[in-house]
């Protein structure tokens, strides 16, 4: 078994990316919009700033209560697409649930949808056209994927989720005619009947459902490459854990990554990387 440290690969993005803005001329300047009190958002919004700092990237965070009404959100997203010096912006979710997330993620200006959320962005996304932005995570999914000593071209994934987040967006971009491209993708999620079955043929097996230890080892091919981008809070033992039981499956699979070190520092790594793509794009 071979643990695939995410948190190593986005250190090594991130010198790649601090020289790339070096080079550049302007500073990118990212906006986030952190909406309410809840704290993992915050711990997150926290770790993006730090990314941000280490490479040279420019970050404003305005924190707003959770009071705050859609239209307020909406006329201050406007105010930061029409700003010539924002180049990226970011509403950290969840939303308080009197927002309508798809409104906002509408209301972006698509050439600085960092998230690669909006419509414009997500429609390139799922039809395989270039010229949008990638989300986030699945981005840093196939990035991790690319390091691998490993040929995709015959082999079967199977993706547990399908959120519009990553279990969508990842099976378009892992059909398209890239170096990571399996052979066949099948999407299930965590109440997908004889879930198991499916699974247990999967060469490569990314876990993206939410649900803490949803994934055993007997739901796990022998050698199969096990991506784990589930986070969940143990309050037992007050610890993170994924939606793989990472202790049983290690013993199965040949590469797996962890939680936490695994696809969460890819994310940050990935929204680094569209930052600079969306101030190259506005120069």
């Amino acid at each position: 078994m071979h643990l695939i440290s995410g948190k190593n690969i986005a250190r090594s993005i991130e010198v790649s990316l601090r020289s790339s803005i070096e080079k550049l001329g302007i500073r990118p300047h990212l906006v986030v919009f952190l909406i309410g009190e809840h704290a993992p958002s915050k711990t997150y919004v926290a770790n993006k700033r730090a990314a941000c700092a280490r490479v040279g990237i420019q970050s404003t965070v305005y924190e707003l209560p959770s009071s705050l009404s859609q239209c307020s959100l909406l006329e201050r997203i406007q105010n930061a697409n029409q700003e010539k010096k924002t180049h990226a912006i970011l509403v950290q979710m969840p939303l308080p649930p009197h927002i309508c997330a798809q409104a906002v993620q509408s209301a972006i200006a698509p050439e600085k949808d960092v998230d690669g959320f909006h419509p414009l962005n997500m429609g390139k996304t799922l039809l395989g056209q270039t010229g949008g932005i990638y989300p986030c995570t699945p981005l840093g999914i196939c990035t991790l994927l690319e390091t691998l000593p490993v040929s995709f071209a015959e082999k079967e994934a199977v993706i547990v989720g399908r959120s519009s987040i990553v279990g969508k967006p990842l099976a378009a971009m892992l059909l398209a005619k890239t170096g990571v491209a399996p052979s066949s993708v099948t999407i299930t999620h965590s109440k997908t009947h004889n879930l198991g079955t499916i699974t247990k043929r999967a060469e490569l097996l990314i876990a993206a459902s939410g649900v803490a230890h949803l994934i055993g080892k007997e739901m796990v091919k022998e050698g199969a490459i096990v991506i784990d981008v589930g986070i969940s809070r143990d309050e037992k033992n007050n610890r993170l854990v994924g939606d793989v039981s990472f202790a049983a499956v290690q013993e199965r699979a040949s590469y797996i990554t962890p939680v936490p070190g695994g696809v969460g520092p890819m994310t940050v790594a990935m929204l680094l990387k569209n930052t600079l793509l969306c101030a190259e794009r506005q120069l």
